[in-house]
């Protein structure tokens, strides 16, 4: 509901019942619909989601919206706060005044935080199945953070866009891992490749999650093990057997299936060494390979050194600028690479005169 509809607004507010409210308020609205606010507050009782931006801190919520949280919002299941400014304090104590916004965080389903502290109230929610944390430029400290994160084993979908004090991150011990056992997609963009190796090294990742690990483009860290837990055994088992491969040089993005998990990583780094790229997981499952060879990736002619790590490929999807003829000629050498190929696909391929007479 937007305050430009504060016209139809008394209607809406009959005709909805007892359905939750969905608000969406910021800094703008306040200043141009004070008339809606005042007609909103007899009904914040309703309120199942609520979204606030444009504010420099949430302690300047309470200012802007005087009366909006003395009553108490039992239907409250998603809650979405955007400051504007970075804040001082990252996991302000317990002993720092609570902003009223987070008195009504009990039943709370979905949580999304931008550049906002977390409160000591948010450690431990457990009907929270989402959380979103995201445009932190200051650095957490790891240690704190996963004490914040441990608690809430409940959570389903963690998107994570922050950065971590790198002195602060350590090897984990088993009691300290947070045991996400209900986690189902986990996504990590990082500037640095530490901060994914420590978040995926004290997460207990169960199996059908799907994990996307995004380089910010300030990492220099160009090679996919480093961003995995060394050893990357967790993440191994969790994708055993892989079955599909999915690798696309420009722009770069490794996708990787099996065991009804998936894991995803992404740079605009530019790979070493593509066949690196995946050299670290398995492949002897592998049913299905997709690939695109560009001139700035590998070229075509070392497709054959890669058809040799998979024995049980079935099908070959390619696209490219130019027809790999090279290509299909090495799969027609002895011994056969590839016994079990059934289908090859030429995806947005080039194919003129002299390539044709080489077919």
């Amino acid at each position: 509901m937007a305050t430009g509809w504060k016209r139809l607004a008394p209607l809406c507010l009959i005709r909805a019942g007892a359905v939750p409210l969905a608000v969406d308020i910021t800094v703008s609205d306040i200043k141009t619909g004070e008339d809606f606010l005042e007609l909103l507050l007899p009904h914040t009782s309703r309120i199942g989601r609520l979204r606030l931006a444009g504010y420099p801190s949430v302690e300047a919520v309470t200012n802007d919206l005087p009366g909006f949280f003395d009553s108490p919002m039992p239907n409250l299941t998603s809650l979405e706060l955007q400051q504007t400014t970075e804040p001082t304090e990252l996991f302000p104590s317990s002993n720092a005044p609570m902003p009223p916004v987070f008195q009504n965080v009990a039943k709370l389903e979905s949580l999304c935080l931008t550049r906002t502290p977390l409160y000591p109230t948010l450690f431990s929610i457990p009907s929270l199945r989402e959380l979103k944390l995201l445009g932190y430029t200051n650095p957490f400290n790891f240690g704190t953070f996963i004490r914040f994160l441990r608690p809430n084993v409940n959570l389903e979908r963690v998107v994570l866009d922050i950065q971590f004090v790198v002195d602060s991150v350590k090897i984990p011990r088993a009691r300290t891992m947070a045991p996400l056992s209900r986690l189902r997609h986990l996504s990590i963009t990082c500037s640095k490749s530490i901060d994914s190796k420590g978040l995926l090294s004290y997460i207990y990742i169960p199996r059908g999650a799907r994990i996307e690990v995004t380089s910010n483009p300030s990492d220099r860290s160009a090679v996919v093990r480093s961003f995995l837990p060394s050893p990357p055994t967790p993440i191994l088992n969790l994708l055993a057997p892989i079955t599909t491969v999915k690798i696309r040089v420009m722009p770069r993005e490794l996708h990787l299936f099996g065991n009804s998990s998936a894991f995803t990583f992404r740079s605009t780094q530019p790979a070493i060494d593509a066949h690196f790229e995946w050299a670290t997981f398995p492949t002897t499952a592998v049913r299905e390979f997709h690939t695109d060879v560009r001139p700035h990736g590998y070229p075509s002619k070392d497709l054959s050194k890669v058809m040799g790590r998979l024995p049980a490929l079935e099908v070959l999807a390619i696209s490219q600028n130019v027809f790999p003829v090279g290509l299909l000629s090495a799969l027609t050498e002895e011994p056969v690479l590839c016994p079990a190929l059934k289908t090859i696909a030429f995806l947005d391929c080039e194919v003129d005169s002299d390539i044709v007479k080489q077919l």
